[in-house]
């Protein structure tokens, strides 16, 4: 008995998702002291950790670039669906939370995870190298869904203050899925080489030298315990959230906070994977998982808002506010300047945390 609690001990990503489900149902629609909420705050960051643990177990299964894709697309489940239950919860508070979420996840991955990952690749190794055809097409696909979902309700004029008509909403979400779709396909069918690792001579590593994959049952398996963490991920997030909401508002700080916390939460399993891989000389998977995160995060996030603003309360606003922007564009054209040479140094990691310091600076202090 004492070998086999040892066993799951060291095995916690089995167990953490199953007890975050139960915890759940206990305290469903339950109000919570301090203690409690500790104890749900503990165990939501652990199935968030063993989430993205199963969501690498099924990429491992079917290889690069294909697992950075389904990474990306469990973190952004996770994140559409607090959007989603906090806003039907939050009324016209929380009009603004999906676009400040969104936002945040783009300066979190174009700037935090991407800055991070050069530093701690180009001082481990030199340069950091990766494949600028890929990285290119990510981040042209990033900054047009930005500018299409974050800056147009800006400057629109159908509807007063920065949000979209119904009719301007359905093309920005429509638009959303379809660049998402393309890039997907070329990630994964059309051109996949662009997004594998590359040597410092520029060759392309199709075969990666780390242990067999896991089995189709271990896959399976893993399968199962993602859908069980995602559930237990979205219905911890909305019983605590009151405490997240209140805990903001007490300190004084804007409501956007709550959704740069969102971010921060479901991103920091992605980025615990980007600095692996990063760490390993193999910048492009980095790159992947983060301005993978970034084009889902809109991609996905926009249309599921859109679709949900049909039954929930209170206007959609997703226009960006002048600082913000100005803060996007210079993101884009340094992302820009880091990815066109193909390789970097300490000084491009360095430029994009700045840049990432600066945005937490002013949502602190706008």
């Amino acid at each position: 008995m004492i070998t086999w609690l040892r066993s799951l001990a060291r095995r916690w990503t089995i167990p953490v998702p199953v007890l975050a489900v139960v915890l759940l149902i206990l305290t469903w629609h339950r109000a919570m002291p301090g203690p409690v909420i500790a104890l749900v705050t503990v165990v939501l960051a652990g199935a968030v950790l063993a989430a993205v643990h199963h969501a690498e177990v099924i990429a491992h299964r079917i290889g690069e670039p294909l697992g950075s894709l389904v990474l990306a697309i469990a973190v952004t489940v996770i994140e559409v669906a607090l959007i989603v239950t906090l806003m039907a919860d939050g009324g016209d508070k929380s009009s603004t939370l999906a676009r400040d979420t969104v936002f945040a996840a783009v300066m979190i991955t174009c700037n935090g995870i991407v800055g991070i990952c050069l530093l701690v690749a180009s001082l481990r190794h030199g340069t950091a190298v990766f494949n600028p055809e890929g990285s290119g097409a990510a981040l042209a696909t990033v900054a047009t869904l930005a500018t299409l979902s974050l800056v147009l309700p800006t400057f629109t004029t159908s509807k007063p203050g920065p949000e979209f008509s119904t009719l301007q909403l359905t093309f920005a979400a429509l638009s959303s899925l379809i660049l998402y779709g393309l890039f997907v396909a070329t990630q994964t069918v059309r051109h996949r080489d662009y997004f594998l690792p590359i040597t410092r001579q520029g060759e392309v590593i199709n075969n990666e030298d780390h242990a067999s994959p896991p089995s189709k049952r271990t896959a399976l398996i893993s399968l199962g315990l993602l859908a069980l963490a995602l559930v237990g991920v979205v219905g911890l997030a909305k019983g605590v959230s009151p405490a997240i909401e209140a805990g903001v508002a007490a300190a004084g700080l804007r409501q956007a906070v709550v959704g740069v916390i969102i971010a921060l939460l479901v991103l920091l399993p992605e980025t615990i994977a980007a600095l692996r891989a990063a760490r390993r000389d193999r910048v492009q998977t980095s790159l992947n998982l983060a301005l993978g995160s970034a084009m889902a995060s809109i991609g996905l996030t926009i249309p599921a808002v859109a679709l949900a603003s049909l039954w929930l309360p209170g206007p959609l606003v997703l226009g960006l506010d002048p600082v913000h922007m100005l803060l996007l564009a210079l993101t884009v054209v340094v992302a820009s300047l880091t990815v066109v040479p193909g390789r970097a140094t300490p000084l491009q990691g360095g430029v994009h945390l700045v840049l990432f310091a600066a945005y937490l600076e002013l949502a602190i202090n706008p």
